[in-house]
């Protein structure tokens, strides 16, 4: 009975995802928070439309039609519920197309953000996620290739215990495409779990795979340590990795605050076979914490680990952005926090130090670019709500593999509202080079939506919009 409901549930759902499917009338982000602080009124809350750093790509290049397709959490003009919608940017005009509204989520969860991708035949497809199982996941496919304008609900299914099942359920998204082999998708799922100290519901972090994004694979677990991870990921030619934490199991409280340990794992072979750093394949799903795949122990310093970012130098070797802070709670008593980046060199981790900033959430994007420069796109100067998350965004380099870092630009200032979650698209264009929103730190707030150049350019997206194609406004100017 209760499934019944819930596939009832997803029919309306889409039925009204066809209903208001349309172009919206200008860029406005979802506001979220979470969790409550006396002092900094939340855990972390702001301008979410490019939230969490576990779902990716929110945008990607196609170079045959000189554009970025880009994917938000948006809201309607009273702030009360999550659009998932998409729009672009015109390379060869400079101009943002107005966007269109696939699916009202019908939640203000930003937990439930959209990720995109672009196939080889310039279909764009739009996976909405879900935070846990009381929601549903959808798939859309936009009807014209390179298009927007319109999109249809992919009726998916995945292999379970040899049958056929509706793929209608997925949490923390990634997803990657392969012209020969399709999609590959990490995400994460949940499992009540017995444990020492009591039983859980864990987040169990694995990967499945489609050909053609309609018919997809069985879940298959990588890790399942204690009560969980959260991973972030990247991908550079056939090799897709991983970096993950996890959740202890304490007798204190409960272990999803409490997010340390730093592993790694690839695939070379889309998933059919997963190796450490030094290519020892290993069994999946990695159980025994703090043991197989590690890079760096931290629980044994008592330090959280968030990661934000894993890309992959000109050899292959991975470079994963994190960072590291005393506990959860926002202030400075739980810093200092402290970012850093690892190293794969091929033989060990070369670990480095980068910077600080003043939250754990001041989530940043890793470019590494052709030429062996790496660049950081993130919000590590305090902004006007400080010690809640983002701050004013900074664009820093390094030229000697993250040794020494220069800030070539801060990107915003005088800001009203903190800025959060740069992200770094597929493909990156040198016009369209981190995407991210603005919101109130402490209160809840309107959202704009932004985007950077590489030459440190700052654009707003327009926020009313009453042509099907306008210039977004550049800040500063």
């Amino acid at each position: 009975m209760k499934r019944s409901i819930y596939l009832l549930l997803i029919v309306l759902s889409s039925l009204q995802s066809f209903a208001q499917q349309k172009r919206d009338d200008g860029y406005r982000g979802i506001w979220y928070s979470n969790g409550s602080n006396r002092e900094y009124s939340y855990k972390y809350g702001g301008g979410l439309g490019t939230y969490p750093s576990n779902h990716y790509p929110f945008a990607v290049y196609a170079p045959k039609v000189r554009k970025t397709f880009f994917c938000y959490g948006g809201t309607d003009t009273a702030g009360k519920t999550l659009y998932h919608e998409v729009g672009y940017f015109d390379h060869a005009t400079g101009m943002v197309s107005r966007p269109t509204l696939v699916l009202d989520k019908q939640t203000d969860d930003a937990h439930d953000n959209p990720v995109m991708q672009v196939d080889k035949d310039g279909y764009i497809w739009l996976f909405s996620t879900s935070h846990g199982t009381a929601r549903p996941s959808f798939i859309h496919k936009s009807t014209k290739p390179y298009d927007i304008s319109a999109f249809t609900r992919i009726a998916a299914t995945k292999m379970e215990n040899g049958k056929r099942v509706p793929l209608d359920n997925f949490s923390y998204l990634q997803v990657y495409y392969d012209a020969e082999e399709g999609f590959l998708a990490l995400f994460t799922h949940y499992e009540i779990k017995e444990l020492r100290y009591g039983k859980k519901s864990c987040r169990v972090i694995a990967y499945m795979k489609s050909a053609d994004g309609v018919h997809w694979s069985e879940w298959k677990d990588i890790a399942n340590m204690e009560e969980g991870h959260y991973q972030t990921s990247g991908q550079s030619g056939k090799r897709i990795g991983t970096a993950f934490n996890h959740h202890p199991n304490m007798k204190s409280g409960p272990g999803l605050d409490h997010r340390t340990n730093l592993y790694y794992l690839y695939t070379d072979d889309f998933g059919e076979s997963w190796k450490t750093a030094d290519g020892q394949a290993v069994q999946l799903p990695l159980l025994e914490a703090g043991k197989t795949a590690l890079v760096k122990d931290y629980a044994t310093a008592k330090l959280n680990v968030y990661i934000n970012d894993l890309n992959f130098d000109a050899g292959g070797g991975p470079v994963i952005l994190y960072q590291t802070s005393k506990g959860a709670a926002p202030g400075p008593y739980n810093g200092p926090y402290e970012w850093h980046t690892a190293r794969w060199t091929g033989k060990s981790w070369d670990m480095l130090p980068f910077t600080t900033s003043d939250h754990n959430y001041d989530m940043g994007s890793l470019m590494i670019e052709a030429n062996g420069v790496w660049r950081v796109v993130a919000p590590t100067e305090t902004g006007p709500q400080a010690f809640n998350t983002g701050g004013e965004v900074v664009m820093w380099a390094s030229r000697d593999q993250g040794r020494h870092w220069s800030r070539e630009k801060q990107l915003t200032q005088h800001s009203r509202k903190n800025h959060s979650y740069p992200r770094r698209p597929v493909n990156g264009h040198p016009g369209f080079y981190a995407f991210w929103a603005d919101g109130n730190g402490r209160q809840p707030s309107s959202s704009a939506l932004y985007f950077s150049d590489l030459a440190g350019n700052v654009f707003r997206l327009p926020l009313k919009m009453n042509r099907p194609m306008m210039k977004p406004e550049k800040i500063g100017e």
